[in-house]
C-alpha cells in the first residue's frame, strides 16, 4: 500500500478511463484529475485547509447546524415516537454543512425533515445523489463502455444523468456569478479562488463546486450512519461514550452555562469517542475502495508484476478485516485497540487507508472529525437513539461511498439524567 500510495505515486494516476466516469459531473477537479491540474487544486486547497480561521468557521457552523436543525428535529421525533431515518438525516445535515463552509450557501436540506417545505437546496441534493449513483453505477457495467453508447444514443441512465448534472451545474454557476457580483468576497472557500486570477476560470470554479459537495455530503454522513448502528447494540460501549462526555461537559460547564454542543478544545479531549468513530470506519470505512491505472511496469515488494495499464485497487474495507494487520478480533468491534493509556492511537495510514496515504491523504480528516464528534457528542449526551434492528447488518450500497440500502430507522427518546 505504502509502495502504491507514496513511495511510486507518480505510477498510479487515476488514468482516463476512471476520469471519464465523473467526467461530466465532477469536470477537472481535484477528486477528478491527475497530473499538474490536481497537483495546482491540491496546494490551493491545502492552504486553505490549514488556516485557523478557516478551522473555527467549520466548528461555527457544525455548531449552528446542530442547535437550530439537527436536536430539534430530533426532540420532536423524540415527542412524537415517530420512526426517522437517521442517516437522511445525516446527508442533509452534511450538505447544508459543505454548501455554507465552501460556498457561504445554506441551501436548507435539513429543513425538509423538520416538516417546513425543505431549503431551495432540496432538488439539488437530490439531483446530485442521483448524478452520483448513475456516475457509479457506469464502473459496474457488465460490459464495459455499454455507457457510453447510451451516452451517445442519449437514452435511458445517460440522457437522465445529462438532466441531473444541468441542474447541478445551474446551481453552480447562479454561486459563481453572485459570488463574483459582490463588492466584498467572504472568506468561504469559493470566494478566495475567485480572488485568484489564476484559478478562477468559470469551468475551474464549477468544478471547485460539485468536487467539494461530493467530498462533504456522502463520507461524514456514511461513517455516522455506522457508527450509530454499531453502537446500538453495545450499551457497554455507549456507556463509555458517554462517561467521557460528562466528564469533560462536568469539568467545562455548570447549570450557569449549559449547552448541548461542544467547544473545539472539548471535542479534541473526546480521545474514547474518536477511538470509536475510528474504529467504526475500520469495519465501514465511508470509501471502501478505490482505484487507479499503473502508468507503466511495476514491481511491487512482495514481487507482484505489475503491468502496464493494469487496474489496480485497493481495499480499505477489505484490509480493516485482515487478521494479518488486526489480529484474530479483526472482525469486533473494540475501540480499545486504539487507546494507550487512556489517550488516543493513530495507526499507519498504510495498514489504515481510510483517509488514504501519500500526496493524495485526505485535507479534510481533521474537520472530518471535528463534525463527526460534535454530532455524535452532542446526540448522543441528549438522545437515544434506538435503531429498528440493531442486530441485522444493514445491506449495503456502493455508490462511491458505503451507504446502507434503505437508511437507518431509528426511534429518538430523549436521555432521562445520567446514563
Amino acid at each position: 500500500m505504502e509502495h502504491f500510495a507514496k513511495t511510486n505515486f507518480e505510477n498510479y494516476p487515476k488514468g482516463d478511463y476512471i476520469l471519464s466516469l465523473f467526467g461530466e459531473l465532477l469536470g477537472g477537479g481535484i477528486f477528478n484529475s491527475d497530473h499538474e491540474r490536481w497537483k495546482v487544486q491540491r496546494k490551493a486547497v491545502s492552504h486553505e485547509f490549514s488556516t485557523k480561521s478557516l478551522r473555527n468557521f467549520v466548528v461555527e457552523s457544525v455548531v449552528f447546524e446542530i442547535e437550530t436543525r439537527l436536536l430539534p428535529i430530533l426532540q420532536k421525533a423524540s415527542e412524537t415516537g415517530e420512526i426517522i431515518d437517521l442517516q437522511d438525516v445525516l446527508e442533509r445535515f452534511a450538505f447544508d454543512n459543505i454548501c455554507k463552509l465552501a460556498f457561504d450557501v445554506d441551501p436548507g436540506c435539513l429543513s425538509a425533515v423538520a416538516g417546513d417545505g425543505g431549503g431551495s437546496g432540496d432538488e439539488l441534493m437530490k439531483a446530485f445523489a442521483e448524478a452520483v449513483e448513475i456516475s457509479s453505477n457506469r464502473f459496474m457495467d457488465l460490459i464495459p463502455f455499454i455507457w457510453k453508447i447510451k451516452r451517445f444514443l442519449n437514452v435511458g441512465s445517460e440522457k437522465r444523468l445529462k438532466q441531473l448534472i444541468s441542474t447541478v451545474h445551474k446551481f453552480a454557476d447562479e454561486i459563481i456569478k453572485s459570488r463574483k457580483e459582490e463588492k466584498n468576497t467572504k472568506g468561504d472557500l469559493l470566494s478566495r479562488f475567485i480572488e485568484d486570477d489564476e484559478l478562477n476560470s468559470p469551468e475551474f470554479l464549477r468544478d471547485i463546486v460539485t468536487n467539494m459537495i461530493l467530498a462533504g455530503r456522502d463520507t461524514t454522513s456514511a461513517a455516522l450512519s455506522w457508527f450509530f448502528w454499531l453502537i446500538s447494540s453495545r450499551p457497554k460501549i455507549q456507556n463509555n461514550i458517554l462517561e467521557e462526555i460528562e466528564s469533560i461537559r462536568d469539568r467545562t460547564t455548570d447549570d450557569s452555562n449549559f449547552r448541548n454542543t461542544y467547544s473545539f478544545d472539548e471535542i479534541r479531549d473526546m480521545q474514547y469517542l474518536h477511538a470509536a468513530i475510528t474504529e467504526s470506519m475500520r469495519l465501514y470505512p465511508p470509501l471502501p475502495v478505490d482505484s487507479r491505472v499503473c502508468k507503466n511496469d511495476d514491481v511491487w515488494p512482495d514481487g507482484t508484476l505489475v503491468k502496464k495499464g493494469s487496474l489496480v485497487s485497493f481495499h480499505p474495507y477489505a484490509m480493516g478485516r485482515m487478521e494479518s494487520i488486526w489480529g484474530e478480533n479483526c472482525y469486533e468491534f473494540q475501540p480499545e485497540r486504539w487507546m494507550v493509556d487512556g489517550v488516543f492511537r493513530p495507526e499507519n495510514p498504510y495498514r489504515y487507508p481510510v483517509f488514504h496515504g501519500g500526496p493524495r491523504m485526505c485535507l479534510g480528516k481533521d474537520m472530518a472529525y471535528i463534525q463527526m464528534k460534535s454530532i455524535a457528542a452532542s446526540v448522543l449526551g441528549r438522545f437515544e437513539v434506538d435503531v429498528l434492528d440493531k442486530d441485522t447488518c444493514p445491506e449495503h450500497l456502493l455508490v462511491v461511498t458505503f451507504r446502507m440500502k434503505g437508511g437507518l430507522p431509528v426511534r429518538i427518546r430523549e436521555r432521562k439524567g445520567p446514563n
